[in-house]
């Protein structure tokens, strides 16, 4: 394909482009594909490459020629990919690859420069009693969680499977705010968070107050402490009935006869020797 606007002289430079391509020594130049302007003394010839893993690149040779000049040269090479090359997705910088659980022993994760979710310690954490203790002795955190943080840190938490839209939540006999292993948050978060101290539970999670579980601390059942009855199969009331083998010319004395059961003794005759009769 051949731009209209391109002056004749650099449109037939294609044989010059694939030449310098060739000089190059790469390989992999496949067929012409067609030629563009880029003004008034240049143009680029562009060509498949068929180079192993770059589906859908071009080469791009730019080519330059003085106004009214009809001498060509080669301004530069390159290697592009086309509108259906396979190219590698966009890079991302490592700290917004991060995410939460990727944080091993021994790595190392500071906060962003400016991070929104921090303030100076000297400002209000939402703790009233850590605020005034601090103030007062001078003492405090070099930094503390800014609102917006807090603000994000409910969100997430109101969101997680330890939120009160939980089918855990939904399904519970009641409440955390109303359990007795629910451990309240201090400050401004306490108001709708705490920690649930059951092991048996969320142990050690941060659990919304109108979250809960069945194993709340007000739970009862139908038939008191421990697990609802059900019917099962009881071993003890198994009846041991004892198989009689098939009828035999010979019968072996059966293993209960030697252990002292009451089963009937049998007495054993042999074919060769007739049964002795007083």
């Amino acid at each position: 394909m051949v731009d209209p606007a391109v002056r004749s002289v650099l449109a037939d430079a294609s044989d010059l482009a694939r030449a310098a391509l060739d000089e190059l020594g790469d390989g992999g130049v496949g067929a012409y594909l067609g030629v563009t302007g880029e003004d008034e003394c240049s143009a680029t010839h562009r060509f498949a490459a068929e180079l192993p893993g770059y589906r859908g690149w071009q080469w791009a040779v730019v080519v330059a020629a003085a106004p009214d000049s009809d001498r060509v040269t080669v301004s530069e090479l390159a290697l592009l990919p086309g509108p259906d090359a396979l190219i590698a997705p966009a890079w991302v910088p490592w700290n917004e690859r991060i995410r939460p659980g990727d944080l091993g022993p021994g790595d190392l994760l500071a906060p962003t420069p400016g991070d929104v979710r921090l303030v100076p310690g000297y400002m209000e954490s939402g703790d009233p009693e850590v605020d005034e203790t601090a103030l007062e002795i001078g003492l405090g955190r070099k930094q503390v969680m800014s609102r917006e943080g807090r603000l994000e840190d409910a969100q997430r938490w109101f969101e997680s499977e330890y939120g009160p839209d939980s089918d855990m939540a939904k399904a519970a006999p009641s409440s955390c705010y109303l359990c007795g292993f629910y451990l309240p948050l201090a400050g401004s978060l306490g108001a709708a968070f705490g920690v649930c101290g059951n092991e048996f539970s969320a142990d050690g999670h941060v659990v919304h107050a109108e979250y809960g579980c069945g194993a709340h601390s007000d739970t009862t059942l139908p038939t008191g402490a421990g697990s609802p009855l059900y019917e099962a199969y009881d071993d003890a009331a198994v009846e041991l009935v004892e198989l009689v083998p098939p009828s035999s010319p010979a019968t072996e004395p059966s293993a209960d006869s030697d252990a002292g059961t009451s089963t009937d003794s049998v007495t054993e005759t042999s074919p060769s020797e007739p049964e002795q009769t007083d």
